[in-house]
């Protein structure tokens, strides 16, 4: 039996794909909160570098990936191995085959540097000089100061106050790369001292590290910013996994029926799951997709579709997704890259659409999950990518239930091995769930500007 497919060094894609082509119909453009009028690429030029702007709103099917980003790609072990879970399968009895892409076995052990690099050539090209960024659990940051290293750029973190104390070996492995860390909120911007006015020991969350980010950027002279999801340029960078995994499902002799993963801002997920989607959305296959979030922040499964800020200072334009407010405190989970009130416009379209579904998780239940996966394939998942486990062992289940023979592939995002803090807690009985209170998300939705 066939348990692993792998490519060469040849088969690693030489574009991007871009789904805004494909969708439905064109995303709301970001709007000005004061006017409610549309902003215009070109006002984001002082934050992000121009061709990633161009990326941002093309009407390109395919963007070739420069040939320094692809020497970079392969460095980082790209392309990566997609691997039968057989084990698995055996130990829940199910007659459901299931598969995972490993976007762990590179130095940053996530997704992540599939952007990061990209957004870091692009800057070196025009003669950035720093990035400053966010990150919630550390797999970004690492992605993205490892990403400056290799183009010779500084770099400036701000993570989410919770998982740098949770995850200090995180912030250690941003500091070897070069890179300058703060928990957030921090003292050293405006937006931080305000949140640590209000609660000197507030947890953060990505809204207010983003924001911290932004204005760090902002008042600093030849500094960029680097954001790790949410926009249309970073989702494209991160369809080289779904194009593997289309290759690779083929060495299998398999179409997935249901593709699935974890969702923060949506990075990973749209990732594998886009390029498989431009064949539903061209009506040639039937493929399901369902992605997963935490209970404790339940965008898409209690949020409304509407416009919000990106960020919880309100520096940035609002954009329409999926959210549950962008003032609303992200309980303290584990799964800090998990930890942010909005999804990316494009996914939140399909979801409203219909074309993609989603469900959501507490702590407990996924790292249940977790721990089954890892006694059962060896390798243990980041708290983010449980929930993409935890997704897959309940669908298998089902099959299990049905006498159904469906393919389930996921997204093997990033491994645990630097968020053991959340297996202790687990195994010790101390892990919290975190139920979200419909009152406290109405209560915030109802703070949110009003789109004229």
């Amino acid at each position: 039996m066939q348990l692993k497919a792998t490519l060469s060094q040849d088969s690693l894609p030489k574009s991007w794909y871009n789904i805004l082509p494909d969708l439905p119909e064109p995303l709301s453009p970001p709007l000005d909160p004061k006017t409610s009028k549309p902003v215009p690429p070109e006002a984001f030029l002082r934050f992000f570098p121009k061709d990633c702007l161009m990326q941002e709103v093309s009407s390109e099917e395919y963007i070739p990936i420069p040939e320094e980003v692809r020497e970079a790609y392969l460095l980082m072990g790209r392309p990566t191995p997609l691997y039968r879970a057989t084990r698995l399968e055996k130990k829940l009895g199910t007659p459901a085959k299931i598969f995972y892409k490993r976007e762990d076995l590179n130095p940053a052990g996530s997704h992540k540097p599939n952007t990061a690099i990209a957004q870091a050539y692009y800057n070196s090209k025009e003669g950035t000089e720093r990035l400053t960024t966010e990150t919630g659990a550390g797999q970004w940051g690492t992605a993205l100061a490892l990403a400056c290293a290799l183009f010779d750029i500084q770099c400036t973190v701000y993570m989410a106050r919770s998982s740098y104390i949770q995850k200090p070996y995180r912030k250690t492995l941003m500091e070897v790369y070069g890179a300058k860390i703060y928990a957030s909120p921090s003292s050293v911007t405006n937006v931080g001292r305000s949140f640590l006015a209000k609660d000197p020991e507030h947890p953060g969350g990505l809204g207010i590290a983003i924001s911290e980010a932004i204005e760090d950027c902002a008042t600093h002279e030849k500094t960029k910013y680097a954001i790790g999801s949410v926009l249309n340029h970073v989702l494209l960078h991160q369809t080289v996994v779904g194009q593997e995994a289309m290759e690779q499902m083929k060495e299998f002799n398999v179409n997935p029926d249901i593709v699935v993963g974890c969702i923060g801002g949506g990075s990973n997920y749209a990732g594998l799951a886009y390029p498989f989607m431009r064949d539903v959305l061209r009506k040639k296959t039937q493929t399901e997709f369902l992605a997963v979030e935490p209970k404790a922040v339940p965008s898409t499964t209690m949020g409304e579709y509407r416009y919000d800020f990106a960020d919880t200072g309100e520096l940035l334009p609002l954009i329409k997704m999926y959210t549950v407010g962008h003032s609303y405190q992200c309980p303290p989970i584990h799964g800090g890259g998990l930890r942010y009130h909005g999804k990316a416009p494009s996914m939140c379209m399909l979801i409203n659409k219909g074309l993609m579904k989603s469900v959501a998780y507490s702590q407990n239940e996924v790292l249940d999950a977790a721990v089954l996966f890892a006694k059962s394939e060896g390798l243990v998942p980041a708290p983010e990518t449980s929930h993409a486990v935890r997704a897959a062992v309940d669908l298998a289940m089902k099959c299990k239930e049905t006498g159904e023979e469906k393919t389930i592939l996921f997204n093997f995002s990033g491994h645990g091995l630097l968020d053991l803090k959340a297996y202790e807690d687990k195994l010790s009985g101390k892990l919290i769930d975190y139920e979200p209170d419909p009152y406290l998300i109405k209560k915030t939705l109802q703070t949110l500007p009003v789109v004229k």
